[in-house]
């Protein structure tokens, strides 16, 4: 890890507040890039927000939002948040079999056509940059305008979350192997 999170034995007020309102909220704990982000409590404060409407006030089915985490992790390999979303994705119903083929890269046979709209958004923005008029008119079709913006909220918010885990090493749990090595 390049950068530890700030300790709470040396805390400031602030970052104590900030600790204190996340614990409060739906994760009822603080680890990983929470913890991290803690070094700016604004930043930890405003994240946390954000991600918790992205996790659990979105407009999309839990079962996309899975897999669009899970998708978006499988391209920048960040192991941390793959890890953390897994077990959420199989109780939200996605079959472990498009599980795996996201480990591998891969695109998955899906059984349902807006979760493969949802996978081609990812995909698309995440990979190319660039979002097709086929791909977005399909994810509006079967999603609708409010779920194709949350899903661009959840796009945008693990990115953030991608990009910490890689650029600081975050590391996974003790006796947690690798999926991307």
């Amino acid at each position: 890890m390049r950068l530890n999170p700030p300790r709470p034995d040396e805390y400031s007020e602030e970052q104590q507040t900030v600790h204190d309102e996340i614990l409060q909220g739906p994760r009822g704990r603080v680890r990983g890039p929470l913890a991290l982000w803690l070094h700016r409590p604004q930043l930890a404060r405003h994240a946390q927000a954000l991600g918790e409407y992205c996790r659990y006030g979105s407009s999309l089915p839990p079962m996309l939002s899975e897999i669009a985490v899970l998708a978006l992790a499988s391209i920048w390999r960040a192991e941390l948040p793959w890890y953390s979303h897994q077990k959420d994705a199989i109780d939200h119903g996605v079959d472990v079999s498009v599980i795996e083929a996201l480990r591998r890269h891969e695109e998955p046979d899906f059984k349902d056509e807006a979760a493969l709209a949802v996978y081609r958004v990812v995909t698309e923005l995440v990979k190319d940059r660039v979002l097709s008029e086929q791909t977005y008119h399909s994810a509006v079709g079967l999603i609708g305008k409010d779920g194709m913006v949350d899903l661009i909220g959840i796009i945008g918010y693990y990115t953030m979350i991608a990009m910490t885990v890689t650029a600081f090493e975050l590391p996974l749990p003790e006796g947690v192997a690798k999926q991307f090595a």
